[in-house]
């Protein structure tokens, strides 16, 4: 029997997988707290199409929001960050070798020529 996985809007790792959903954390960490319509402006998308790419990160926890008469404003929450942070650290060795190995590389190349 299979263990079911998350959704996407209830995963970190499948809710970050996008690339618009990871410019639209990266706005919110960069500029603070947007209104959707700053957001899709950001990331030159569609207001319905970021609107739908909100919800999954806020399912994930991974972003807040908060209304302001009329508008929702959304501010990044990178707490859930921490689960990739820890996982992807887990590689940081294998990164770290292989660039020791391409420089030991390199110089014997450098010293050859």
């Amino acid at each position: 029997m299979s263990v079911p996985r998350p959704t996407a809007d209830e995963d970190v790792f499948r809710a970050v997988a996008d690339p618009t959903r990871r410019a639209l954390m990266e706005t919110l960490g960069r500029d603070g707290e947007q209104t959707v319509g700053a957001l899709a402006e950001a990331v030159g998308q569609s207001v319905p199409l970021v609107s739908r790419h909100l919800a999954v990160l806020r399912g994930a926890g991974l972003v807040d929001e908060r209304r302001a008469g009329r508008h929702r404003i959304y501010r990044l929450n990178p707490a859930p960050l921490q689960d990739l942070f820890d996982w992807a650290a887990l590689f940081s060795g294998f990164w770290t070798e292989r660039v020791l190995n391409l420089r030991a590389y390199l110089e014997r190349q450098k010293h050859e020529t």
